[in-house]
């Protein structure tokens, strides 16, 4: 019998990870049962499934941004 793990749900603009195709991007949508996400700096959304999205939070995001800032390459 297969595990299925739970099914998250996954706040429209939050940003978020698709564990099947292992990017990172920001949740646009929900529809027909699936997530909608388009990479953080923009570009062509792509659609997952929800039990293939998780959560990141903030402080991933403002990391990132404060190295940036800092000049250094994540």
């Amino acid at each position: 019998m297969a595990v299925r793990r739970p099914t998250a749900t996954v706040p429209v603009g939050q940003l978020a990870y698709d564990t099947r195709r292992e990017r990172r991007g920001v949740v646009m949508d929900h529809q027909d049962g699936l997530v909608w996400l388009r990479p953080e700096g923009g570009g062509t959304e792509w659609t997952a499934r929800p039990e293939d999205v998780e959560p990141r939070g903030i402080s991933e995001r403002v990391a990132r941004v404060n190295a940036r800032s800092r000049g250094e390459v994540l």
